[in-house]
């Protein structure tokens, strides 16, 4: 296992994405092959981290995934790295509700046996600072508080205070990064603009957030808390899924408006024997030549709604793709993109259905039951998933759902659709965690049987 460490802090909004961000950004600069690596769900930090570090930014969910695969998704994710590291959730110990911490920041340290390093917001406080750290070292022993970062500091006193504060708990001081509004990147409303939207922009910010952690934290000692770990002997995960012959190929959408998706993703594709074409829905006007199955991931697509439906030419052709019986995988975005429109904007007509923008946020983990058959789920296959929006959809009549499970006080929820070969749902599911699903969908690509009435069967 790679020299490691995780980033973590006390509460949301203390500043964990621009320290973990600007420490890959900063130890690739130095020569450091870095992993970069988010634990929960989140799609929007992994891509600052691939911008920061040249790799794919990956995500360690064990709700997703299982606790039993992160060490492997770690191992995986780490090949030919000498320094891995790994961007908290939320608070420390904040993960799935209703549970002992599951999937929280704590949880994936002590997984892949890492030390913690803790930013917190040193705004409005200074001798009170001693008093959090003891208690968030003492609350749960096992997970080692390696150092502290201290961010957004007023002044020179300040962090004198300050370094007096951790000393009294001994705990080191790594690096102390002053109030400058340049450290930030863009939020809307489900967090941080993506990457891919902000562009050059998004480069620029990156840089400018590497200077700083250069210039202001001890790069050294930080190397030096990644290499205090035990040796562990981990095997890689792979995709252990059968291929089928002949390379089905399977477009999945890119670009701006669709970069909710995990890594692993196109890698079981592609060990399940398909090949995989990028299309972009906001410039591309076909499908590949070839196209035999389609994935359509989450993003932002209520963002970009007027470029997307003013590009008629690929709507219309995944129209009839999706007519045509091939199939097609629809998560979140790509969801709304089927849609019949989106906030007033025409979309493919898939569903009959609309999409809308709500200020409602629905945001949590389902476990879920598929009800229908579809090329991703025989019936009665259980799934985790991931819920992430501030839009809804209209319900079509006598379309037969994608899932079910138990909502609020135990209420029956249906989610989803599916009609012939298409399965769009607003549930993100990772495909490590459910890898035959990945597989299943490729063995439906090529070749799919199709009915005299239209549709298509399933095995």
């Amino acid at each position: 296992m790679v020299n490691r460490l995780v980033v973590a802090a006390p509460a949301s909004g203390s500043g964990k994405t621009t320290v973990a961000t600007g420490l890959m950004a900063a130890l690739r600069r130095a020569g450091s092959r870095v992993a970069p690596f988010k634990v929960g769900p989140d799609y929007i930090d992994p891509g600052y981290h691939s911008l920061a570090t040249g790799r794919p930014g990956r995500n360690l969910d064990p709700v997703l995934v299982g606790e039993h695969r992160i060490p492997g998704l770690f191992a995986h994710g780490a090949k030919g790295c000498d320094i891995a590291v790994v961007e908290g959730v939320m608070g420390l110990f904040d993960g799935r509700v209703d549970t002992a911490g599951v999937g929280s920041t704590a949880h994936v340290a002590k997984l892949i046996n890492a030390p913690v390093l803790f930013v917190v917001d040193a705004r409005g406080q200074s001798r009170s600072l001693a008093a959090l750290l003891h208690g968030f070292r003492g609350y749960d022993p096992t997970v080692r508080l390696g150092g502290v970062i201290l961010n957004q500091v007023g002044s020179e006193r300040h962090e004198q205070v300050l370094r007096s504060a951790c000393d009294e708990v001994g705990l080191d001081v790594l690096g102390v990064l002053p109030r400058d509004p340049q450290f930030s990147l863009p939020s809307r409303h489900l967090g941080l603009v993506t990457a891919a939207e902000h562009g050059p922009e998004a480069i620029t910010a990156v840089d400018a957030i590497a200077a700083a952690v250069a210039k202001h934290i001890d790069l050294d000692a930080v190397r030096a808390l990644a290499s205090s770990v035990p040796s562990m002997a981990v095997a890689a995960w792979e995709p252990q899924v059968e291929a089928v012959t002949g390379e089905p190929l399977i477009a999945v959408a890119g670009g701006a408006a669709f970069t909710f998706g995990y890594a692993e993703h196109v890698e079981v594709l592609k060990a399940a024997g398909a090949a995989v074409a990028v299309v972009d829905p906001l410039n591309d006007e076909d499908l590949p030549e070839g196209t035999a199955g389609l994935v359509l991931p989450g993003g932002f697509p209520e963002q970009h709604a007027e470029a997307l439906s003013a590009n008629a030419k690929l709507r219309e052709a995944v129209a009839g793709f999706a007519r045509s019986g091939a199939p097609v995988h629809a998560e979140c975005g790509g969801l709304l993109y089927l849609a019949r429109s989106l906030d007033g904007h025409p979309m493919c007509g898939v569903l009959d259905a609309d999409g809308f923008m709500t200020p409602k946020l629905t945001l949590g983990y389902r476990d879920a039951v598929a009800s229908t058959s579809s090329p991703l789920h025989p019936p009665g296959s259980r799934v985790t998933g991931h819920e992430f929006h501030r839009t809804q959809l209209s319900t079509p009549h006598s379309t037969p759902p994608a899932w079910h499970w138990r909502g609020v006080d135990s209420r029956p929820v249906t989610e989803g659709f599916v009609a012939g070969g298409v399965h769009a749902s607003y549930l993100h599911t990772h495909p490590a965690g459910d890898p035959e699903a990945v597989a299943r969908f490729v063995r439906a690509c090529h070749p799919f049987v199709a009915r005299a009435g239209g549709g298509t069967v399933f095995a």
